[in-house]
């Protein structure tokens, strides 16, 4: 075991030639990051479960209620043992095939069988009122540490001068501020890591579980290797659309059409703009070009800006959503429901009509309901 630590902690990986990790060593002149100090946000992303917890049901849940949003799930199917066998032991996606062969046992219109599975899909899909909260909670904690990371960073003089990320590195000392910025960032992330497996499900849970990962070892990696300066620019960069996006889907979950459409608007313009412009413009040049020319690099520099460059193919997927998202919405007049929405609302399953019934009778909905859940969450959020 000793000796597997003391080839995981090799200087000669983590730090720039000629620095040892007894220089980085607390002293009464000056404080440096240790990596124990973040065992500590375990105990801290707990703590932030519990009072996600109480928040959702103290405060979201009310405001939920006074917006008049219930706590209603999806239409439910209407029971058939036969489909109900189909459904749980063979398929929740049947094939024209299988479909064909349940029109005629049951004597139902293939188009009626089509909604009855969406219907029974959906049911297991979370209320409004659930997906209101979890946005409810995203969104506080997303204002609360984006306006704490400007405040801090203002006062700084790498935000103007991001060559001051790297001057006298890595002798720079870890003021209590910083260590509060990251140590919050850091069990925000290991609260989404725990959480992902009960929040609602969502089509690109895999991309959402490598961000999160990526972006515990980002902020673990430059924590310990002192590259903190650079990663509070990271971390209030990625935190900048967070809480427009999620006040975006509360207000499509209260039914407010024209606010949503306008929120999405200001998050998309908030999110290209960061991620694509400011992110590789801006932070990529200074880890990548302004530190090789003042410190020089080592491996763990190759690894983080490895990590920030898998951070940067994160942002352009998502982009390509979003872009994709306002496509249809010029198209349409309206912000419609995106390729990894919550719910699979659509305006079949929306139809009243009991199966058997004609299907061209079936009255359809302009897919403005409430149940749409269209929107991405930020990494982080780095998110979100």
């Amino acid at each position: 075991m000793a000796g597997i630590l003391a080839w995981f902690w090799n200087e000669r990986f983590w730090l720039p030639h000629n620095v040892t990790w007894a220089d980085l060593k607390n002293t009464e002149e000056a404080t440096f990051p240790q990596a124990e100090d973040l065992y500590l946000a375990f105990p801290l992303a707990f703590c932030m479960l519990m009072v996600r917890l109480i928040f959702e049901r103290f405060v979201a849940k009310p405001c939920a209620i006074a917006l008049n949003i219930q706590a209603n799930g999806p239409q439910i199917a209407q029971p058939n043992a036969i489909l109900e066998k189909v459904f749980t032991a063979i398929t929740k996606h049947p094939d024209e095939k299988r479909l064909e062969g349940l029109s005629k046992q049951l004597d139902w219109d293939v188009r009626s069988i089509q909604r009855w599975f969406r219907q029974r899909r959906n049911q297991e899909k979370p209320s409004t009122l659930k997906r209101f909260c979890e946005s409810m909670w995203k969104f506080s904690f997303g204002l609360y540490v984006f306006t704490y990371g400007v405040r801090f960073l203002k006062k700084t003089p790498w935000l103007w001068n991001t060559r001051h990320c790297w001057y006298n590195y890595p002798y720079q000392p870890l003021t209590p501020d910083l260590h509060y910025y990251y140590i919050l960032e850091l069990s925000f992330y290991w609260s989404l890591m725990f959480s992902q497996f009960t929040d609602i499900k969502r089509k690109d849970f895999g991309v959402m579980f490598l961000h999160h990962l990526v972006s515990i070892f980002l902020i673990t990696f430059s924590y310990v290797n002192n590259m903190a300066r650079v990663g509070t620019l990271v971390l209030c960069l990625h935190d900048s659309a967070d809480a427009l996006l999620e006040a975006a889907k509360m207000a499509n979950y209260a039914k407010f059409q024209k606010i949503c459409d306008l929120l999405f608007v200001m998050f998309a313009m908030v999110f290209i703009t960061t991620r694509l412009g400011i992110f590789p413009l801006w932070v990529l040049n200074t880890t990548l070009f302004e530190s090789w020319e003042i410190v020089g690099p080592y491996p763990s520099w190759w690894v983080f800006n490895l990590l920030l460059l898998v951070i940067q193919g994160l942002n352009c997927f998502w982009s390509y959503l979003i872009v994709k998202i306002a496509c249809k919405a010029i198209s349409k007049g309206k912000v419609s429901k995106d390729d990894r929405s919550d719910i699979e609302s659509s305006s079949d399953e929306e139809d009243s009509e009991p199966p058997g019934s004609n299907p061209h009778a079936a009255t359809t909905t302009n897919g403005t309901s409430g149940t749409n859940g269209y929107l991405l969450p930020g990494p982080c959020s780095m998110d979100d």
